[in-house]
């Protein structure tokens, strides 16, 4: 029987750094590919284009996906298809995975506020945007099971009837975030549609997309269902147009300075009689940045008439 030695002896090549006339040569970073988020997935853009996302001292931070036409029509299907059963569970459902969608984002704090520094933020504004951004969360948990008391109504009528009107959520709702804020704008437009029971396609910050594909990570692992948030990168000029004449969305939001678009938003909403909401003088970073009418927005009232019977012809009195 043979045995097999193993010389100990034997040294172990070292790797040595490349030099490049006696200095280390310099490692080439592979930056991060930003991926865009449709149906709770996390494809490439269908038209393979991207951009370079850089910060105010021209350093690249990542790979972002330009999105296209055709994603949009995606997350609008999307979108769609998680309305049925996201609108239909109950509010208390909705805020517990809003508490949850909190949870999960404190768990990643210091990731978000590293990109957040990246994106010429302050650390100390860093942080308080992201404490912010979860405070946001519960605070529309808190409203998901509550908003409804607070704005139905029972309806005096002359005839025999109980009449009764509450809010619906509207559907499909497409938003176009606020594009000087990476996370606390975008977190601040989601979260009073989701938690009307609306679902939603979100066009993030262009020059600040980071965090809105990070939220999208959180998202994916806080038990929303796929579908009901999605979020694209890219460019407001190119897809604005998109966001308000499709024939499948029921409401839109807009939250840029912008009145040739916000113009041009409103003619094109005007097809299918869709509702403009436009947040364009709202400091995020305030209270004023958080409102259960914010909910509302992006509800419809319906009216329920229901029969009740006279008894014998009865009157006031005894």
């Amino acid at each position: 029987m043979q045995t097999s030695t193993i010389n100990k002896t034997a040294k172990v090549p070292k790797l040595e750094k490349a030099q490049t006339n006696g200095a280390p040569k310099k490692r080439l970073e592979i930056l991060k590919t930003y991926k865009i988020y449709i149906g709770g997935k996390f494809p490439r853009t269908e038209s393979g284009r991207y951009y370079i996302a850089e910060n105010g001292d021209k350093e690249k931070l990542a790979n972002v996906c330009l999105s296209s036409r055709k994603d949009f029509r995606e997350a609008v299907v999307a979108a769609r298809s998680a309305f049925g059963d996201w609108g239909s569970r109950a509010a208390f459902n909705r805020g517990q995975i809003l508490y949850r969608i909190a949870e999960m984002l404190e768990g990643r704090k210091a990731q978000f506020i590293d990109e957040l520094i990246k994106q010429d933020t302050t650390k100390e504004e860093a942080e308080n945007e992201v404490l912010l951004s979860i405070d946001r969360l519960i605070y529309y948990a808190g409203w998901c099971d509550k908003f409804q008391q607070l704005y139905s109504s029972v309806n005096p009528v002359a005839s025999s009837h109980f009449n009764f009107s509450t809010p619906e959520p509207t559907g499909v709702v497409s938003i176009i975030a606020p594009q000087a804020s990476s996370l606390l704008g975008l977190v601040s437009v989601i979260a009073p549609v989701i938690a009307g029971g609306n679902t939603c396609i979100v066009l993030a910050s262009f020059t600040k997309p980071l965090c809105a594909v990070t939220f999208a990570e959180v998202l994916n692992s806080s038990d929303v269902p796929g579908g009901v948030v999605n979020i694209l990168t890219g460019k407001v000029a190119e897809l604005a147009s998109y966001f308000a004449d499709h024939m499948d969305v029921n409401a839109l939001v807009f939250c840029e300075n912008d009145a040739d678009t916000q113009k041009m938003m409103q003619e094109k909403a005007s097809l299918n009689i869709k509702r403009v909401v436009l947040y364009n003088k709202i400091n995020w970073l305030t209270e004023n940045g958080q409102s259960p009418y914010f909910i509302m927005d992006t509800q419809e009232i319906k009216t329920t008439w229901h029969p009740i019977e006279n008894i014998g012809g009865a009157k006031a009195g005894y």
